[in-house]
């Protein structure tokens, strides 16, 4: 496997401007022999709104089944980050994030979910997946409940 050189972890990183601009890191999986699935989540995602430039919320959860490498935590943070002064809509933030992992990880099989607030009074949940979740695979809820306002 070939050796990863990692330039945030355990330094001082600064966030980025973009999410374009953005440096996902990647790490050997130590199991690549093993069918097992990661979570990854951030219940505080935000983005700004691509036309009134507002505040968007999201909570979103990330599953992966590894295939060679790993997504260096950290650089996922500065990378999710670099949505904050970003602006997109809703499936475009969720979709591009789920590409942007397959494309730096090239994992088995990634699904993420963006679970985000309601905006204009609509809660809209945006959902994506590489291809079909490898056969036997244990693949549990994302947990997050669907969004019930005051009722």
């Amino acid at each position: 496997m070939e050796e990863t050189q990692l330039t945030q972890l355990g330094r001082e990183a600064r966030g980025f401007e973009s999410p374009e601009a953005a440096v996902l890191e990647r790490v050997p999986n130590p199991h690549p022999d093993a069918a097992y699935l990661v979570r990854l989540t951030a219940p505080e995602f935000t983005s700004l709104c691509p036309v009134t430039g507002q505040p968007d919320f999201a909570h979103l959860v990330i599953d992966y089944v590894p295939a060679g490498w790993l997504v260096e935590s950290k650089s996922l943070k500065l990378y999710l980050g670099a949505f904050r002064n970003h602006g997109a809509f809703h499936e475009d933030c969720t979709v591009a994030i789920g590409r942007r992992l397959v494309a730096e990880i090239a994992p088995q099989w990634l699904r993420i979910g963006g679970y985000w607030y309601p905006r204009g009074g609509i809660p809209i949940d945006v959902f994506w997946q590489s291809g079909p979740a490898p056969e036997g695979l244990w693949l549990p809820d994302q947990g997050v409940a669907p969004y019930r306002g005051r009722g």
